[in-house]
């Protein structure tokens, strides 16, 4: 029996071209897995949106493991999240023009969630092929952590094993983000598989 896995990434943002997560999942969509049932979707850098997109997904699909990549400008490492936070306050909008700053996902919920993904397994893991990755204590305040922090509150009382991934930008973006970190979409698409199998392994 396949382990049910749901990746998700984002369209691109702020009127950037591209999205790393966006193609990661284009990527990875027809790789084979040993053991795996994968599943991909790609949400839109939209607060709500995104969320209810994502909700379908996890009603649908009934996944075993959930993993949210997006894109992070000026980290140079694959990024495993450790905690989502109850704030969203960004200084950009979403991409559906909507920008909030100093306000909570959800006004009774806890101040944070952790991530339930193997964390530590999966960097070292990553690192050992070769490719930068650390742990992360902050994924921010705009939608990637929005909806990190939603997923782990519907999630909190299942056995499903969820979390958020921050890549680097790609080559390619250097147009629209001078001088930031990047690395190549295949390094990116091999630490994820390598994110998937540790998951499914632990």
């Amino acid at each position: 029996m396949r382990i049910k896995v749901l990746l998700t990434g984002f369209d691109p943002f702020n009127c950037a071209k591209f999205n790393p997560s966006q193609e990661i999942i284009k990527a990875i969509s027809n790789r084979s897995i040993d053991g795996v049932e994968l599943f991909t979707a790609l949400l839109p850098t939209i607060y709500h949106q995104s969320v209810s997109e994502l909700q379908a997904h996890l009603v649908e699909i009934s996944p075993d493991v959930v993993i949210s990549i997006g894109q992070a400008e000026g980290r140079s490492a694959i990024s495993l999240e450790s905690v989502a936070v109850n704030l969203d306050d960004a200084s950009i909008a979403d991409n559906a023009g909507e920008q909030r700053t100093g306000l909570p996902i959800f006004a009774n919920g806890p101040a944070t969630y952790l991530s339930t993904l193997p964390i530590y397994e999966i960097v070292d893991a990553i690192k050992s092929k070769g490719i930068p990755a650390e742990v992360s204590e902050s994924a921010g305040a705009f939608v990637c952590n929005h909806l990190f922090y939603s997923l782990q509150h519907q999630l909190a009382e299942s056995n499903i094993k969820s979390g958020f991934i921050h890549v680097p930008l790609l080559p390619e973006q250097l147009v629209d983000f001078p001088s930031q970190p990047t690395m190549s979409l295949q390094e990116m698409v091999e630490a994820i598989v390598v994110a998937i199998e540790v998951s499914v392994r632990s």
